[in-house]
Formats: structure tokens, sequence, C-alpha cells
């Protein structure tokens, strides 16, 4: 386990997978601890897809790989680059994590930086492969909501039509429900993800506030240039997620064909993806 701190917070992360396992400020436990009860995941991170594809498969310049949901990087071992203070890196390659299931060659950094009660997550990926380079990326922090995530609301910096994407299977559709119209909050509730999550795509609002309504404590997400936003928990536990996706699941039109996939990014041979996004105790 790899530790970090400042004058605020204390965060531990684990080696497998880079993830975040704990954050604690002023002692009390922001992220979920994984009991196998209900999720044993704190924070994975998707790489190099998010969610499922259609089959567990994709087709990319006429041959068909098998890639299980989310990747293979929330189960493998990163490389600690450095540990400084605030301040954390892990590298994962197609060097030091050789996938006969990914025709990519690349290095994949995340970088965690504590900043007051902020932590900062930052994705940096180089394409070192000899042509064009597919792609997704996203964050899966689970919060800890110790009273039940029916105590709890999800308030959104902009005003927003709640229209949520729904799964058929594991497969997206095109359908929606939407959970509120010219309103900035949604209130949590188990029954919301009796179809696994709520997916939302084109929203205007860049970061949401998880609030505590009888404590108003508060965590601020932010995710600039994340397209899509997941929220997910399994009905009962006392956790939920918030995911800003780089990426999504296979429509279930889905040719299976890695360069039409719906979000999918690209880098071009030599070049370098950056994204960021933040979760702040406020």
């Amino acid at each position: 386990m790899i530790t970090i701190s400042n004058e605020f917070l204390t965060a531990t992360f684990s080696e497998v997978g880079a993830e975040l396992k704990s954050l604690k400020y002023d002692g009390k436990e922001y992220i979920w601890y994984g009991d196998p009860k209900f999720w044993t995941g704190s924070s994975p991170v998707l790489f190099p897809i998010c969610s499922g594809l259609k089959d567990d498969e994709f087709i990319y310049e006429g041959k068909t790989y098998t890639l299980q949901k989310h990747g293979f990087a929330r189960r493998a071992t990163f490389d600690v680059e450095t540990v400084d203070g605030n301040t954390a890196t892990f590298l994962l390659s197609s060097e030091n994590c050789p996938q006969d299931n990914y025709p990519f060659k690349y290095e994949f950094r995340i970088i965690y930086t504590l900043i007051g009660k902020k932590v900062n997550v930052e994705y940096n990926i180089r394409n070192l492969t000899n042509g064009d380079m597919y792609f997704s990326v996203g964050a899966h922090e689970a919060y800890h909501c110790p009273e039940g995530i029916e105590n709890y609301e999800i308030i959104f910096n902009k005003k927003e039509s709640l229209d949520a994407y729904q799964l058929v299977g594991p497969l997206l559709s095109d359908d929606t429900i939407n959970y509120g119209k010219d309103t900035d909050t949604l209130q949590l509730d188990n029954s919301l993800f009796d179809n696994d999550c709520l997916i939302f795509k084109n929203l205007n609002s860049r970061g949401v506030t998880l609030r505590n309504k009888t404590t108003n404590q508060k965590i601020k997400v932010d995710f600039k240039e994340f397209p899509f936003l997941l929220i997910w928990t399994v009905p009962g536990a006392p956790f939920i997620c918030i995911e800003p996706w780089c990426g999504i699941t296979d429509n279930i039109a889905t040719t299976k064909q890695l360069t039409e996939k719906e979000g999918i990014e690209k880098i071009e041979k030599g070049g370098y993806f950056y994204r960021i996004h933040s979760f702040e105790i406020i």
C-alpha cells in the first residue's frame, strides 16, 4: 500500500489497479471500504474500456479481441513511479503489462495529488504504437454513505433534464427515463438502481455535489471534458459511485468495430491524452 497526505487528507492506494482504497479527513472515512457483502471495489480505474463490449469482443483491423468489462487496468499491478508528500504517480504500460487482447503500445500514468481537501486524479496516456491508438478511460470512485443513500442527494451545478439512458441486458439502448426536468437535484433512492445504473450523456453540468441531507456534509466532484457521467450502487449498500467516463458501454446496435464505438478516444502516433477530474470535501 502507498500513502500520501497533507494537512487535511490521508489517502491510501493499492498498487493493484492504482486504486484509491481509503480517504480520511478529520478521522472520517470517505471512500467505500470494499465489503464483499456488496462490492469489493473502492475506486477502480477503467482502462482501456469503460463498461462492457457486446459478447466481450471488439474488432480491430479485421481481428477479434476479447476484453472483459471495464478492461484490464483495474486488476493489473502498476509500477509506483514516484511518491512525494502529497502526490503519487502510478504507471501501467504495454511493456510491464503485456496483453494479447489489446493491440496497442502505450504508457498510462495515473497521478493523484492532494490539494487542501481536494483529490486531483490525472490520467496521462501516451501512444507508443506505430499508428493510431483507440481506448476509453474512466473513474469509479465509491463514496461511503454510512447512513444509507436515501439520506443523500446529488446536486448538479447547472439545471438539467435528467434523462438517463437505459440498458438492455449489458448493452446500451437509445431509450431514456426522465428523473426530473429543469432541475439541479437528484434525490437518491435504491429504486433508481433496479436496472443497474443511471447513464447520462450531454449534461450541461461539469460537476456535481453529493450532499448528506442530515449533516449538510458535501463532496464536490468535478469532471471537465468527461462526456459521460454514471451513477451506480448495489441496492441496499452504503455507498454511491459517481463516475466520470471518457467512453461508454456498447450500444445494442454495435458493429463491434473499435474505431466506430460510441465515445471511443483516439491518440495519433506519438501523441498524448490528458484528462483530470477531482473530488473535494466541502
